[in-house]
């Protein structure tokens, strides 16, 4: 294979989508050099990752996601305006923890596979994966901006919970229509040319580039802006900063580790995805043997994405003060509805007489 037909390629596959030796197609099969043993080292230090994340990361993120949900939804009257949005990222990441077997256990990422997907399939995964990223960086992004609204005006409707509640609806409601905006670039981009109106999309870059500006420049920004203020506000000290009504202290550090955490995770498969639009796709890399080593990068930085989804519950878990609380309680509901707690129920009727 030569190394224009190997970047006309690129312009049409997803460089994450081809077998495990996608990183090796430039290289002969008889090959001896030092860069196709680079090659090949880098598909060993793929698959290595891939199992440690499905061994160690895919168990934790599942049950601490599922945890999250069940416990704050099955107290509904004790939640907050974050502990909303962390649920929302939450059922975010259950969705990644969807989609992360079915890649990871493809030879897309490891040489032990386990099956093969077709481009059907691949576009489900997309789909979901998109959605969820968007549903995550909005999330995190209005938690900041809801967070700044709380300091400056306590006790407002505006960042109150049933509002957030519906806030989060509309969050979805965004990702999948953006998703699906993309979804007909990604379509077009594997059906036949034959179709007049579909071979004039036939532009993955073009979907790339609305990923790329709706899931990161414009919650980057909105972080941002957000940071500015809540800083000039934290400056600023108020008699309203000794209100009781206030959110938790340790919410601003939860704030901030989880906005940082999810940024750091999910920039490079962003940077990766600038570089494939801009650099890759177009034809400017002229040699082949840079190629190995963006393949391994991009792969490496979903990787890292899919990290979130067990990143971001295990630092709830240990920063939120009230989970503990709000786990004990549910664990003794559950205990009672087993034992009847018929003490319980006695001391209850005592004092309500």
């Amino acid at each position: 294979m030569t190394l224009h037909s190997c970047v006309d390629l690129l312009r049409v596959l997803d460089p994450c989508q081809n077998p495990a030796m996608w990183i090796c197609m430039v290289y002969n099969e008889t090959d001896t050099s030092v860069d196709f043993r680079l090659c090949r080292d880098f598909g060993l230090i793929l698959s290595i990752l891939s199992l440690i994340y499905l061994l160690v990361c895919f168990p934790l993120g599942l049950c601490y996601n599922v945890l999250l949900v069940v416990v704050n939804l099955s107290n509904k009257v004790s939640m907050t305006m974050p502990d909303v949005y962390f649920v929302n990222m939450a059922i975010a990441g259950l969705v990644l923890n969807l989609v992360a077997p079915v890649e990871l256990l493809s030879s897309t990422f490891t040489r032990w596979h386990v099956w093969e997907y077709n481009d059907e399939v691949y576009i489900t995964l997309l789909i979901l994966f998109n959605i969820s990223s968007l549903v995550i960086m909005y999330s995190t992004t209005l938690l900041s901006l809801d967070y700044y609204i709380e300091r400056a005006l306590p006790r407002t409707y505006m960042s109150s919970v049933y509002n957030t509640k519906h806030v989060c609806g509309f969050i979805w409601g965004g990702a999948v229509l953006t998703s699906f905006s993309s979804l007909l670039f990604y379509v077009c981009n594997h059906i036949s040319t034959k179709m007049v109106e579909c071979s004039k999309m036939q532009n993955k870059e073009a979907a790339d580039s609305i990923m790329m500006f709706i899931g990161y420049v414009v919650p980057a920004l909105a972080v941002l802006y957000a940071f500015v203020l809540i800083l000039r506000i934290r400056k600023e000290s108020t008699p309203l900063d000794q209100d009781s009504a206030r959110l938790d202290p340790s919410i601003h550090r939860l704030l901030l580790a989880s906005v940082c955490v999810q940024f750091v995770l999910w920039t490079p498969y962003y940077m990766t995805l600038l570089v494939h639009t801009v650099v890759v796709a177009p034809g400017y890399i002229s040699s082949a043997r840079y190629l190995p080593t963006y393949y391994f990068l991009r792969c490496v930085s979903k990787l890292l994405a899919f990290s979130s989804s067990f990143a971001m519950p295990l630092m709830y878990r240990q920063m939120n003060k009230n989970f503990s609380n709000k786990l004990q309680r549910l664990l003794r509901r559950l205990h009672c509805r087993d034992q009847s707690c018929p003490r319980e129920r006695s001391t209850v009727q005592q004092v309500v007489t």
